[in-house]
């Protein structure tokens, strides 16, 4: 249960993180510059980590580097940069509906990747926490209802090819990191370890794309404090919980404890915003508690 309680610890965080990115995104930050600094600061910070422990990385395996180029360069980065890209091409809540997801790849991936089996028991009690997390986003879902004679442009038009794709990446890149987090840590890798070729890893794979960002250190004082903000609660704190959590528990259990951040977005806007916590989110987040709890207690 411990294990649970951290990567919830660590949703919370990554919520109460909405409440500095996306009003940056609204005032005019585009998301590649905020996933750049977030990238460069803590390539930064965990520099000194990796250079403790070059004499490890110096012995390191070319599969072990695969893997810090799946956590890092997929999930970190480009998963991230995909997701954002999305909302471009697909209606924004369908665009979430469909993130609900990802414990199915990461599931498929544990079994297949961490030989983690996968019981008959587990599927349904997945199921109950897959069913909570799409009934705690029920606002997204009445969005898509209401739009009534319009749901075949909603889902599909000229771009919406590219918007599925961009999910589809994303979904599959963020699932494959939970995975493979996972693997390196099975494998002896420390947490800041794990968080420093996380970050150093998705660094490289978008200094590419610096060349063409004309946006790039433009921005004024208050928005840099915003960012390191930012990442003091989302990059640093809430990563080191998320895999001190993900290495007491299987990837499988941890990918579903992932679904508890649109709960907690939800009560971090209710605490801060005024937005009520209706009754039907509440009903999800039971039942996404229910599911999660369940499969720990029974270690299914």
């Amino acid at each position: 249960m411990i294990g649970i309680l951290l990567i919830v610890l660590a949703c919370g965080l990554w919520a109460l993180d909405t409440l500095i990115r996306y009003p940056l995104l609204q005032g005019g930050v585009d998301a590649f510059s905020i996933v750049f600094y977030e990238h460069l600061f803590l390539s930064i910070i965990f520099l000194v980590v990796f250079f403790k422990s070059l004499p490890k990385l110096g012995r390191m395996k070319l599969s072990h580097i695969w893997y810090f180029f799946i956590i890092g360069g997929v999930g970190s980065a480009s998963a991230t940069l995909a997701f954002t890209h999305a909302f471009n091409y697909l209606n924004p809540s369908l665009v979430i509906i469909l993130q609900k997801f990802q414990p199915v790849v990461s599931i498929s991936l544990a079994h297949f990747v961490l030989k983690e089996k996968i019981k008959k028991e587990f599927l349904f009690w997945a199921s109950i926490c897959l069913i909570g997390a799409v009934i705690i986003s029920y606002d997204d879902i009445l969005k898509i209802i209401e739009t009534k004679g319009e749901l075949s442009h909603l889902f599909f038009h000229s771009d919406s090819f590219q918007g599925y794709l961009l999910v589809a990446y994303s979904v599959v890149g963020w699932g494959a990191a939970t995975v493979f987090g996972k693997k390196l840590l099975k494998l002896g890798y420390q947490d800041e370890q794990v968080m420093g070729g996380r970050f150093i890893m998705g660094l490289i794979i978008l200094l590419p794309f610096v060349f063409i960002n004309q946006n790039l250190f433009s921005h004024s004082v208050e928005v840099y404090g915003k960012v390191s903000l930012m990442i003091f609660v989302s990059g640093l704190l809430a990563m080191y919980l998320f895999y001190q959590g993900l290495r007491k528990v299987s990837a499988r259990s941890g990918s579903l404890a992932e679904l508890f951040f649109p709960f907690m977005a939800v009560i971090v806007n209710w605490i801060f915003l005024d937005a009520v916590l209706t009754p039907v989110q509440i009903v999800g987040g039971c039942f996404l508690l229910l599911g999660s709890v369940t499969i720990q207690l029974k270690h299914y």
